[in-house]
């Protein structure tokens, strides 16, 4: 029976290198063509390889998808973490976390298109990439809870959570649907973080309250 060799360290090296190589030409494409728009044939093109070399670091587009959807919740969670260690209270996390979504998005508007919302036809994310994702909502919803006897709120610890993603998702999907070149707190939408905070502080702490 013939021996197969171990993969050298060496070699292995440069297959990770490759591969982080054809991540970075896929984000360029999806950046300036539109998530959905990546192919094989075109990111073949720009890494000076034929198509059909792509397999050997890659099943498929779906797993290059993947990857990146992976990658993206990755970094969000990093902001996430970030958020809670750095913040004196819920209302200061809070507002580093509206504030995080936008610069996560305006830093990697593929990754958060891919991550965030739907526009690749088909992409079911992998069990594994989705756990990456579940996980930061569940570390969230834990930090939730620390706070809820803070709170003046009827609502859940789950819908405190859906209402500041929705609301940190709001204003960045008009942000970056009007005014993309300018950063985070400038802008239409930019702007409107002091307001929305204000806002979502008056619904769950109550009006005139300073806990």
């Amino acid at each position: 029976m013939k021996k197969i060799k171990p993969t050298s360290p060496r070699v292995q090296r440069n297959r990770e290198a490759a591969k982080q190589a054809i991540l970075e030409a896929a984000r360029a494409i999806m950046r300036e063509e539109g998530v959905a728009a990546l192919s094989m044939q075109e990111l073949a093109r720009r890494m000076d390889m034929r198509a059909p070399s792509l397999y050997n670091y890659f099943s498929g587009k779906m797993e290059i998808y993947d990857t990146l959807f992976r990658l993206g919740f990755n970094l969000w969670g990093q902001i996430v973490e970030k958020a809670a260690r750095e913040s004196t209270g819920f209302r200061d996390e809070m507002n580093r976390i509206i504030e995080g979504y936008m610069t996560f998005a305006l830093d990697n508007p593929e990754l958060y298109q891919l991550c965030f919302e739907r526009p690749v036809p088909g992409f079911v994310p992998s069990p594994e990439s989705l756990a990456v994702s579940f996980g930061i909502l569940s570390y969230s919803r834990g930090r939730v809870e620390q706070f809820m006897h803070e709170l003046n709120t009827s609502l859940t610890s789950e819908q405190v959570i859906n209402l500041v993603i929705a609301v940190s998702h709001g204003l960045t999907a008009m942000h970056l649907a009007n005014e993309p070149h300018l950063p985070v707190g400038q802008g239409r939408f930019g702007s409107l973080i002091p307001a929305a905070r204000s806002m979502l502080e008056a619904s769950l702490f109550g009006k005139g309250e300073d806990k």
